[in-house]
């Protein structure tokens, strides 16, 4: 079959910026069938296959794409998930412009194939089309605890049962999913393709203990003790940071974690939600990442008129989706760029305005980024009556503080080697609790990892 030689990816359909900002359904509405067998012919099934070298998690790219090409959808789905246990999160969330596509060879003269437009295709097509799943594996004999129902435990999980592992996951709030269901807005991720997930999972074997909070309800000790040989903890990183500058604790201000809880999974957008959130005409966020980026937009929803980012660096700085900043100024989101806050202007215990100065560049610092400085007698103020800090998490020190003999950094992570092994035998950890807030993707690469150490160790007990 003969490549697609079309210079640019096909565009994404989306609901229009004027009709979306008003609701939460799914901006991205997906390729069709045509659409996508077109884009995966684009693919040059390059010798080297660069594409999967830039994958975290090891998807069979070109494989996959095959399959598409040829309209054997349900084949191409199988490829995916073989590698994958979250195909149709991943395909909505993760940043492939800066993993596999940024080293697809289209890229070099023209656009890359659109690689996770097409895992969400075929994907979403197994799920809408009843595909076949496989049978339950054979049990092994061997008990697996893992904490934390976020992308890195879910990842270990799949893969564990995946290898015959009786697997028991426990989550601290009522609805498994972590990150997914409580941090990303369902206009991004809907929840029912989390739920579907997770199902998938529990056909699997999973099981999934919810409103059990591991360091209060249970420690990790006890686990081990009431027969579980192995302790995956992908306990995220959910502390939010803060600041510390004057006006910080008025009434108005919200770190970006509580505010789409709130909004995401107690649902504070229904008129009658039991647990509403602040509703502000104008809103001031500080931050520049994809949680900035996700509380901004939200807020749009909620009513709000004006809507800011204040961020201390540059557009070319911003860590966030190039897409999630396209759909944001599409929405009418404003960015205030080396724009740094110093102090929350109050009134009657309440925020009234967001006092900032300007910044500029200078060198870069030891990440590479240049370092924002604060340009003299420069201050400006932003009217707002909320404020939301996004300015990236900290792991939560629960488990620190109840888990004797577990190594944790100065900041508060925990130190695993590149395995996931921690300083307790048959204790594990991966994702955002050792290495800090990054993607879902980087988070489900590391429970694979750690799931192959358990396997392996395991393992070599019964031998």
């Amino acid at each position: 079959m003969m490549a697609n030689m079309q210079a640019q990816k096909h565009p994404m359909p989306v609901q229009p910026p004027s009709v979306r900002r008003n609701n939460f359904s799914e901006v991205a509405l997906g390729y069709d069938a045509e659409t996508a067998v077109s884009e995966a012919q684009r693919c040059l099934h390059c010798k080297n296959r660069p594409c999967v070298d830039g994958c975290p998690v090891g998807i069979d790219i070109p494989a996959f794409l095959a399959d598409l090409a040829e309209g054997k959808f349900e084949e191409a789905y199988r490829v995916i998930a073989k590698s994958s246990s979250l195909p149709a999160v991943c395909g909505r969330v993760c940043p492939q412009e800066r993993q596999c596509e940024k080293f697809c060879t289209r890229g070099k003269k023209g656009e890359p194939v659109a690689i996770g437009r097409l895992e969400r295709f075929a994907a979403d097509r197994h799920m809408e089309q009843g595909g076949e799943e496989p049978p339950p594996p054979e049990r092994n004999g061997h008990r697996v605890a893992v904490v934390g129902s976020g992308p890195a435990g879910l990842a270990c999980a799949g893969d564990l049962a995946k290898a015959g592992y009786d697997v028991t996951v426990f989550e601290a709030l009522h609805l498994a999913g972590g990150v997914l269901v409580y941090g990303i807005p369902e206009f991004r991720l809907p929840k029912e393709i989390v739920r579907r997930e997770t199902e998938g999972l529990k056909r699997l074997g999973v099981t999934f203990a919810t409103d059990a909070v591991i360091g209060r309800a249970l420690t990790v000790e006890e686990l081990l003790r009431d027969g579980f040989e192995a302790v995956f903890l992908g306990t995220g990183a959910g502390l939010p940071r803060f600041m510390g500058i004057k006006g910080e604790n008025a009434n108005g201000v919200l770190s970006a974690n509580e505010y789409l809880t709130r909004t995401n999974l107690m649902k504070a957008y229904e008129t009658d939600s039991e647990t509403p959130v602040w509703r502000a005409k104008r809103v001031a966020v500080v931050g520049g990442g994809n949680v900035a980026m996700d509380a901004a937009r939200c807020a749009l929803r909620l009513g709000a008129e004006h809507v800011y980012i204040v961020y201390r660096r540059g557009r070319e700085e911003l860590p966030a989706r190039k897409e999630e900043v396209e759909h944001a100024e599409e929405e009418g989101v404003e960015f205030k760029f080396l724009a740094n806050p110093v102090e929350i202007l109050t009134k009657d215990g309440c925020v009234a305005g967001l006092k900032c100065t300007e910044m500029e560049l200078g060198e870069p610092d030891a990440s590479g980024r240049r370092s924002p400085r604060e340009k003299p007698n420069s201050g400006f103020e932003l009217a707002a009556e909320c404020v939301i800090m996004a300015l990236g998490t900290s792991p939560n020190p629960l488990i620190e503080r109840t888990t004797a003999g577990l190594a944790v950094s100065p900041r508060g992570q925990i130190v695993a080697d590149e395995r996931g092994r921690t300083s307790m035998k048959g204790v594990y950890a991966g994702g955002d609790a050792v290495t800090g807030s990054a993607t879902v993707i980087l988070a489900m690469g590391a429970g694979k990892t750690a799931a192959k150490a358990i396997d392996e160790d395991l393992r070599g007990k019964d031998r």
